[in-house]
């Protein structure tokens, strides 16, 4: 087996995948520019040629404004407009929760099931069974287990 504490992390793969996508963006834009500068660009300032004492330290961290670059803003979506008039909505509503009332849910969960309705079939039978027969089943057992307990004293 592989050692886990070799594999990247979540968030090195996912800080990589940001990079690599970064990367390939500015190479899109870098080639795009390169493409729309096949006639002489004028000379803008920065590449204009400087005093020997001062120079300009390019921070690549500043974005480049290049307005062809820039993807159109996307439009904001509007909410479709909806299939049913406020007015039919109100009017269905109250038909409804009328029949929704109407419909009698279970008491006890399970029991819309056959096993449920079996269940309570079998509670009054079963509680008449156990009345009958449990006082003697616990005396008789309790009887058995002292006896073990004591000995058979």
């Amino acid at each position: 087996m592989g050692d886990i504490s070799a594999e990247p992390s979540m968030e090195e793969i996912l800080s990589s995948i940001k990079r690599i996508i970064a990367e390939e963006g500015d190479a899109a834009v870098g080639a795009r520019a390169r493409r729309s500068r096949a006639a002489p660009a004028p000379v803008e300032e920065a590449e204009a040629p400087e005093d020997e004492g001062t120079h300009e330290v390019l921070e690549l961290s500043q974005a480049v404004a290049d307005e062809r670059a820039k993807p159109a803003a996307p439009k904001p979506r509007t909410a479709p407009e909806p299939i049913l008039s406020q007015q039919a909505v109100e009017a269905t509503r109250q038909p409804l929760e009328a029949l929704s009332r109407i419909v009698v849910k279970p008491e006890v969960p399970g029991s819309d099931t056959l096993e449920g309705l079996v269940r309570e079939l079998l509670k009054p039978m079963l509680r008449d069974w156990l009345d009958a027969n449990l006082p003697q089943i616990v005396e008789a057992m309790v009887a058995r287990e002292i006896s073990r307990i004591t000995g058979g004293r």
